[in-house]
């Protein structure tokens, strides 16, 4: 695979890492959740941008996945949070 390749599979897996994340911990609030998405991203950048250094350009790391990163937390996060709030309750997951 390409590094691109990797880095915008890593980000896609991410995503739906942080929709886990945000659901276990029962975030509720938009700008709570917005803010762990934004500290995970920052922080798999950093990760990446040491990973592929020399391999692909800075600015390129960043862009890459940027999109399916925070489609996948959002749309993931919406969903699984209807799902159990609205079927099951919180109790039987959380």
């Amino acid at each position: 695979m390409k590094p691109l390749d990797v880095i915008y599979t890593i980000r896609a897996i991410l995503g739906v890492l942080t929709a886990l994340i945000c659901l276990f911990l029962r975030i509720n609030d938009i700008f709570v959740a917005l803010a762990i998405a934004s500290l995970i991203y920052l922080l798999s950048d950093k990760v990446l941008k040491q990973i592929f250094i020399g391999k692909v350009d800075r600015s390129e790391v960043t862009r890459t996945g940027m999109g399916v990163f925070f489609i996948t937390w959002i749309f993931l996060w919406i969903l699984t949070y209807t799902f159990m709030k609205s079927f099951f309750g919180w109790s039987v997951f959380l």
